[in-house]
């Protein structure tokens, strides 16, 4: 009887230090949350030209500026510049080059054919100055209008040409060069011969400047008149007075004369 309670004693022992914290099986530690990297700012949006802006303000460009948007070519160049891929090279006439043809050189045109003239003056790529020098070896260039609508191009010790059917203007500046947009002024309007079948007249000339050195006032014409009178006045008296005054002259010799013979 001794010996089944001790058994059970120690039983019961042994159950106590099997489950005391002590003797507890630790569990295993939870895994660390994984710190991931910060992810990247995203790229800036590409940074596009307003033509319509840079017209407005870089000119005097404002009658190619008002067509390009009567016809809404401004939309098609704008999103041409826009495409970062290939860019577009425009000539930008100067406001005296339009006022050069006579006015009905352009309303007579339809809007298709106003359209392509708007186009004419654009190449679907950016082209920077240097890039004409290899460019003119490609002649005739095709221009935004159409594979028809063809350019020659000249480039003579940095001076270019950009020559259409009546018209050989040359680039006198560069307005915007940025890739993707590259815009440079010419002196005059491109007249396709597609277009213009015949070389368009030109605007009469203007009337000369009047001359600084003259009056602003117009003379009065009765001015002349009493002027000449009081010319021909003076002229008269004056050769009155000379008369009077030979006579005088011989009056006095010949009274001097017969005072000798008293």
């Amino acid at each position: 009887m001794m010996e089944l309670k001790a058994g059970i004693f120690t039983v019961a022992m042994l159950a106590i230090v099997l489950s005391s914290p002590t003797t507890a099986q630790k569990s295993p530690p939870a895994p660390a949350t994984p710190v991931l990297p910060p992810a990247p700012a995203p790229a800036p949006a590409p940074h596009h030209v307003d033509l319509a802006d840079l017209l407005s303000v870089a000119g005097p460009f404002h009658t190619f500026l008002e067509y390009l948007q009567k016809t809404n070519v401004i939309e098609t160049f704008q999103n041409q510049a826009n495409n970062t891929k290939e860019g577009i090279t425009i000539f930008v006439p100067k406001d005296s080059a339009f006022a050069a043809l006579k006015k009905t050189t352009f309303a007579n045109l339809t809007q298709d054919q106003l359209k392509s003239l708007l186009l004419y003056h654009a190449l679907p790529k950016y082209y920077s100055l240097a890039e004409f020098n290899k460019l003119s070896t490609l002649n005739p260039v095709a221009t935004f209008a159409g594979s028809q609508y063809t350019l020659n191009l000249t480039y003579d010790m940095g001076t270019i040409q950009v020559k259409s059917m009546w018209s050989n203007p040359k680039i006198s500046s560069s307005v915007y060069s940025t890739r993707p947009v590259a815009v440079y002024e010419v002196n005059k309007v491109l007249l396709p011969m597609q277009i213009f079948k015949s070389d368009p007249p030109l605007a009469p000339a203007p009337a000369p400047a009047p001359d600084a050195k003259a009056s602003d006032v117009a003379p009065n014409p009765t001015s002349g008149k009493a002027a000449s009178g009081k010319a021909k006045a003076d002229e008269k008296n004056s050769s009155y007075q000379v008369g009077v005054s030979i006579i005088t002259y011989l009056a006095l010799a010949v009274s001097g004369g017969l005072m000798l013979f008293w």
